[in-house]
């Protein structure tokens, strides 16, 4: 007697936040939410890419004790299945006579039932898994589940030209299920729902694509795990910016085939929303991550200081943040009233800390050396610097991470000083350009995120928004004393930067060439700061760092 086919299948979306190198708490992480899927009738519970291990684990994977302790790991959970409840497919690393891989292992019945490696390693951006891991020696088959076949590719297994799921499905894979962690940016969303369809379009067969979800260093993973059926519609959309677990139902048609019929239809955030919550949760992940009880910012009145503030209560509560305004002798009063209106309106605490004091001693100590020359950069920056110093010793004295507010249109030129207002543990905003901070600054004050912890209303006085941005270093000073203004500056950012484009090409854009000229020249002199700069959120598709990574010593210039 044939045992017929099962016409239904329940699988378990784990859209979780792992922890890179917590072994024991993502294992208490993943059967929590085997629990939780059991409670709700599941057969099986999908998790993301090297969740045992957190994603990505770098080199970490290049120590043996800790690829032994993710093996160990899995096989406890694989003991827990021996209870009868659903099965599961979990990422992790694993070390085989054909080298260590970036796997999944399927645990059914109180044992592993399956081993699938990744094939198609990603070595471009933010990726570099060639550097650590050796890829699966050739495409296996699928794997059968309680009567399903199923083909599980893994992550870059889909975007690549390697065939992986044509040749799953040309082996018998019924359902796709593909475990990933891919990093936000912005519009990725649509990005990944294009590469899926291209695989069921070229397939014939429903793809599950579930996501990581949390804050690594730079990189944040925003989940919204969603799948798509053979006729390329949408079978179920997850939340974005949300740890959460779901159970989805696929029935077989008349046909044999599969579909979700039963799943969620969360509305993904665009624009302002999306690039907000992705800074929010990346300075929230970095911070608790770590182990920091609280953070300091210096908060001057001017817009990427207020929105860092306003990041840090929406990520933390009020009662971690610490504001601290440092005046000088140019330090308006306008200055000094928006900085206490934004810290009242978010409710932290507000500090006044003189740095009269501390740079007229620095001045001093330096008068003989200075004797004879002008003041200029150096005494601007010794400003910069005492500031600086308070910070730290206000992070040493009370164990309080310093938030640095630099945005990315300021550290493409250098405009910031080393050991001054780059001082700090994280950048919420390092990826953000100046205008995209005045129209993220613009949402806030009209929305408070889900999951935010700030007040709602105006949290960004409008005066702060509204009046010309100045580093207040000298008398009546503006940022466009210095630089082009800033949507001129940003568009040329955005093509050297983004899209590597020549010269010709930017002026052909409109833009004056020697100011392209001038700010190219700009950009690569200002490396050897980006190199010491902390590390902060990644939002574009290519961040200072792990994407874009530039020699400091460089002669060349697009000057034909």
């Amino acid at each position: 007697m044939t045992k017929s086919k099962p016409s239904i299948l329940r699988i378990a979306v784990a859209q979780l936040n792992p922890i890179v190198g917590d072994v024991a708490g993502n294992l208490a992480k993943a059967r929590e939410a085997r629990a939780d899927a059991a409670r709700h009738g599941a057969d099986l519970v999908l998790y993301t890419e090297l969740f045992i291990a957190g994603y990505p684990p770098e080199d970490l994977v290049l120590k043996p004790a800790f690829v032994a302790a993710c093996e160990r790991a899995v096989e406890e959970l694989a003991g827990d299945t021996a209870d009868g409840g659903p099965g599961v497919i979990i990422g992790t690393p694993l070390r085989r006579k054909s080298g260590l891989h970036n796997a999944i292992m399927v645990l059914d019945g109180g044992k592993v039932v399956a081993e699938r490696f990744k094939i198609d390693l990603p070595n471009y951006g933010e990726f570099d898994e060639k550097r650590v891991f050796q890829a699966g020696p050739d495409v296996p088959g699928p794997v059968n589940f309680r009567g399903v076949r199923l083909g599980i590719p893994i992550c870059e297994d889909i975007w690549g030209e390697l065939g992986v799921c044509e040749t799953l499905a040309e082996s018998g894979a019924e359902i796709l299920l593909v475990p990933n962690g891919s990093p936000y940016y912005r519009g990725k969303g649509d990005v990944r729902q294009q590469v899926v369809i291209r695989q069921v379009i070229e397939t014939g067969l429903p793809m599950l694509y579930a996501n990581q979800m949390g804050g690594q260093d730079e990189l944040i993973f925003d989940g919204a795990s969603f799948a798509i059926n053979a006729d390329k519609s949408l079978a179920f959309q997850m939340s974005q910016f949300e740890a959460t677990c779901v159970v989805t139902t696929w029935r077989r048609d008349d046909d044999g085939g599969w579909r979700c019929t039963d799943g969620p239809m969360s509305k993904i955030p665009e624009k302002e929303e999306a690039d907000y919550r992705a800074c929010m949760l990346g300075l929230r992940d970095y911070v608790d991550k770590n182990g920091f009880k609280n953070v300091v910012l210096g908060l001057s009145g001017g817009i990427d200081s207020a929105i860092c503030a306003a990041l840090a209560v929406d990520a933390l509560g009020e009662e971690r943040v610490r504001c601290v305004m440092m005046p000088y002798r140019y330090t308006s009063k306008d200055s000094l009233k928006d900085a206490e209106d934004c810290a009242r309106a978010l409710g932290t605490r507000y500090d006044i800390v003189p740095i009269f004091e501390p740079v007229e001693g620095f001045s001093n100590a330096l008068s003989q050396m200075f004797e004879g020359t002008k003041e200029g950069i150096t005494e601007e920056n010794l400003q910069s610097r005492a500031r600086g110093t308070i910070l730290m010793a206000i992070s040493n004295k009370f164990g309080s991470m310093v938030v640095t507010t630099g945005n990315k249109s300021e550290m493409s030129v250098g405009y910031a000083t080393l050991y001054g207002d780059m001082n700090g543990g994280f950048n919420p905003i390092k990826d953000l350009y100046k205008m995209q901070v005045y129209a993220l600054s613009r949402w806030r004050n009209d929305n408070v995120p889900p999951g935010a912890l700030g007040p709602s209303g105006e949290v960004i006085p409008h005066n702060i928004i509204d009046k010309a941005p100045s580093a207040e270093l000298r008398p009546d000073q503006t940022d466009q004393d210095s630089l082009p203004p800033y949507p001129v500056l940003d568009d040329i950012l955005e093509c050297l930067v983004e899209g590597e484009m020549g010269v010709d090409d930017i002026v052909a854009r409109g833009h004056d060439r020697d100011t392209v000229h001038r700010i190219e020249h700009l950009l690569y002199i200002a490396e050897y700061k980006r190199r010491q700069a902390a590390p902060g959120v990644k939002i574009t598709r290519k961040n200072f760092g792990r994407d874009r990574r530039y020699p400091i010593t460089n002669r060349f210039r697009d000057r034909q």
